[in-house]
């Protein structure tokens, strides 16, 4: 996969991303220069696919940002009232609609794209790893006004 592939790739993330965020969680979300990854505890939603072309993508957000979001998607004025289950459902549920925006874009050039449930992880400095063979992009972003990161892992299929 080359990089002018990756780099095309991580536009559609970007596009899927905000088309996510304005209509189902109302939020902004925008490329931020600052490549900076959000300090403390973070959660990351990550969520796989395969098939004609496969990889992961990841959404990596502090703890308050990800509880907003998921006051957001809840409708609720007291994000207080949230569990640490809801708030890593949120996530995973926003991993899972951008994956699915995605995939509605990749289908223009791929015909089988198959997609794993979502997965949900916090603690401090998460990260997605490479291995051989993969292309990696970071999409550095703000959420509201809270730093994010959107990830990107993918792979030729062999």
């Amino acid at each position: 996969m080359t990089s002018s592939t990756t780099l095309e790739f991580s536009e559609m993330l970007i596009e899927g991303a905000k088309e996510v965020f304005e209509t189902m969680i109302f939020m902004s979300i925008e490329k931020s220069p600052d490549a900076t990854a959000p300090l403390g505890d973070n959660i990351l939603g990550t969520i796989t696919f395969t098939g004609d072309v496969q990889g992961c993508i990841g959404i990596c957000c502090s703890k308050s940002c990800a509880t907003s979001i998921a006051a957001n998607m809840m409708g609720l004025d007291n994000a207080s009232e949230l569990s640490q289950e809801e708030i890593a459902d949120a996530v995973g549920e926003v991993a899972n609609m951008v994956m699915g925006s995605f995939k509605a874009r990749l289908l223009s050039n791929y015909n089988t794209i198959n997609v794993s449930i979502p997965s949900v992880v916090s603690g401090a400095n998460l990260d997605t790893m490479l291995i051989d063979g993969q292309n990696r992009a970071v999409v550095p972003v703000m959420i509201d006004e809270h730093q994010a990161r959107l990830m990107l892992l993918t792979k030729a299929k062999s």
